[in-house]
């Protein structure tokens, strides 16, 4: 018995330029969709391209110099080489110059003439060019193209016509008994309620006055309409009409088109409509999904705001940004791209959550076992919760894909990161490990959360293709410790071998000297940033450890970049020739952290030690009285009493617990 199968598009992008960031959304979305079907053993058939027919494409063409092929084979280069760099992982490109694809058009555009669903007139409208979009007077916004705001041009000339009207009814009934055909529901509400139930036209879907198309095969003065050209790709691609259409028997119909919003219209009534002529199934789903866009607007080279996504992956690693793409905006709704927002889900999910889970962990078992684990040891408190977490996650990620959600998904793996990371604070391995009876409970809390990583991992393929293979090699896991049906078992992981201390897989970024370097590369429209009036809003310490600043308030955004810390003094003294400032030696979790402070006009050193206080740990580190400080301590100032007392920790709670 053969596998199911399982089909993909996305739209097939207009060369006109750099793909921006925002095209990479679609593209990446798809790819994490087709990795995770593949994953399930599904046969896949992941469908991307180039729509490259046109009035425009021949416009900017002549307007370079060049041919129409010329121009659209050297921005076609550029587009395949960022889907290299992105890892997309596509089963087959398509351009609508191939040849395969041309004749299947014609033979499309002939077999619906034939049927009496094309017909000669005469067409006297409106034309955008950039869009590729016909309108009547009345769906004009102020004399403008309603899609992109641009002129119109009048246009009158012989073409032939779409009776798109005729299928009105049954597109109109099939909406309504199929309701995932269109997602999210808001753009099903949209079709039916301002084009399919006001009326549609009949489509005109030839041109004649240029010639940079497809001729129609049997009137070749007259070119074939570029969206009747385009949506046809997604048969074509599978060799419609050809002497070998085996991909298409396997594949059709489609399981899910993705496009952007924009397009929404021409694949949920244009594109069904000329399925039902044919004669052939519908697409089982077209999800219309939102506009990732800069503060100010969409994504538009002509505005000048276009985001270069090799830019910002030569920066922070592919990973990195395809986790930002689907983790920051929820699939279907309109997203905000910001530099900010980028560094700041780096440094909160990737640095500190995720890469420090693992490096943590392969440190410990370093530390405690030289690497190697005996066993699975001792059972204990917490275990089961962490288990009923962990083992959970598998189906509750899959359900989140099988809709499309990409960002609810990596939020419940997130979550299940989180609950690790707190096992850690629960267990505290670091006081196990100094009592020899307690070595067995040790080994299970160090196997426990190797396995929750193991498991966490192989759920994290799908939407980053590099950093699983890094947290497999750092904890010598096993491609048949890897499979997508063992993310559902526990205690897979065989934990006899040596675990190995690789690089730090995400490391923690400078944010204000990042965005300060970023704001000549990558446009970011946000307000005050870091190099403006934002530069006088942030605290600094002066040569002291003594912090001032006004009292600007700030968003939860803002507080969400503090990574503030439990830490406990391991001990405490005078720096060398100065009245102010004590060096705190501070355990942090699994790690020793040194912090120099000016309290020591207020605290001896011996009072110190042993006290739990809360660390801003992710503050850059700073070099004072030749002394690194890797941090600030928190402390709360009476400036009419002269008084200072350090913000400590009611309660007993593990070093190293993040305070949120």
């Amino acid at each position: 018995m053969s596998r199911k199968t399982y089909y993909i598009t996305t739209p097939i992008y207009y060369p006109s330029g750099k793909l921006h960031i925002g095209h990479s959304y679609t593209t990446v979305a798809a790819d994490a969709m087709a990795r995770y079907k593949r994953l399930q053993g599904y046969d896949v058939m992941f469908l991307t391209g180039t729509d490259e027919h046109g009035q425009k494409i021949q416009r900017v063409a002549a307007e370079n110099g060049m041919t129409p092929k010329q121009y659209v084979d050297r921005i076609v280069s550029g587009i395949k080489d960022l889907w290299q760099m992105m890892k997309i992982s596509y089963d087959k490109f398509i351009r609508t110059t191939d040849e395969e694809h041309a004749a299947c058009v014609q033979k499309v555009f002939k077999a619906l003439y034939d049927k009496g669903d094309i017909y000669i007139s005469e067409y006297e409208g409106w034309y955008c060019t950039p869009c590729e979009s016909f309108w009547t007077e009345t769906q004009l916004v102020d004399g403008m193209c309603p899609d992109c705001g641009r002129g119109v041009e009048k246009t009158r000339e012989e073409s032939y016509f779409f009776r798109l009207s005729k299928y009105q009814d049954r597109l109109i009934k099939h909406i309504e008994e199929n309701p995932d055909f269109i997602q999210p529901v808001s753009r099903r509400n949209e079709m039916l309620n301002n084009f399919l139930r006001p009326g549609l036209e009949d489509l005109c879907v030839s041109r004649t006055s240029f010639d940079w198309g497809i001729p129609v095969s049997f009137d070749e003065k007259h070119v074939v309409y570029v969206w009747i050209d385009a949506l046809s790709n997604y048969i074509s691609a599978l060799g419609y009409l050809t002497g070998n259409d085996e991909a298409f028997r396997r594949y059709w119909p489609a399981d899910v088109h993705l496009v952007g919003k924009e397009i929404i219209r021409f694949h949920t009534i244009i594109w069904p409509a000329m399925l039902m002529a044919l004669d052939l199934p519908l697409p089982r789903q077209v999800f219309g999904h939102g506009w990732l866009v800069l503060e100010g607007g969409k994504m538009s080279k002509s505005k000048g705001n276009v985001v270069d996504p090799v830019i910002l992956i030569e920066k922070y690693g592919l990973d990195a940004i395809r986790y930002f793409l689907l983790r920051e905006v929820p699939f279907g709704a309109d997203g905000v791209f910001s530099n900010e927002a980028l560094i700041s889900r780096i440094n909160s999910d990737l640095a500190n959550d995720l890469g420090n889970l693992v490096s943590r962990t392969v440190a410990m078992i370093r530390k405690y076992f030289d690497g190697l684990l005996p066993g699975q040891g001792e059972e204990g408190e917490f275990d089961a919760e962490l288990k009923k977490e962990l083992l959970g996650l598998k189906h509750r990620t899959e359900e989140l894909l099988d809709n499309l959600q990409f960002s609810l998904a990596l939020t419940e793996i997130w979550k299940a990161i989180s609950r690790t990371n707190k096992y850690i604070d629960e267990t505290v391995p670091w006081i196990l490990a100094k009592d020899e009876s307690k070595k067995g409970r040790l080994a299970r809390v160090l196997y426990n959360l190797a396995e929750s990583i193991r498991i966490v991992s192989i759920l994290l393929q799908p939407f980053m293709p590099e950093t699983p293979a890094k947290i497999w090699d750092q904890l010598s896991i096993d491609s048949d410790e890897t499979g997508w049906e063992t993310a559902g078992v526990w205690g897979v992981y065989k934990p006899t071998r040596p675990v190995r201390q690789g690089e730090i897989i995400f490391p923690r970024i400078d944010i204000e000297k990042e965005l300060e370097k970023l704001s000549s590369a990558v446009p970011d429209t946000g307000k005050d940033g870091p190099g403006e009036k934002g530069d006088k809003k942030h605290r600094s310490r002066d040569a002291e450890g003594s912090a001032s600043g006004d009292m600007t308030q700030i968003s939860i955004e803002d507080f969400a970049k503090l990574d503030l810390r439990v830490a406990k003094v391991l001990s405490a003294e005078k720096v060398e020739k100065s009245d102010k400032l004590l060096k705190l030696r501070l355990q942090v979790g699994a790690e020793e952290k040194q912090v120099v402070s000016g309290i020591a006009q207020y605290y001896s050193a011996e009072e110190l030690a042993g006290k739990t206080l809360i660390l801003v740990a992710n503050l850059k580190p700073a070099k004072i009285r030749g002394i690194e400080s890797q941090g600030m301590i928190l402390a709360a100032t009476d400036e009419s009493e002269g008084k200072l007392t350090l913000v400590t920790v009611d309660g007993d709670i593990s070093p190293g617990a993040k305070v949120s």
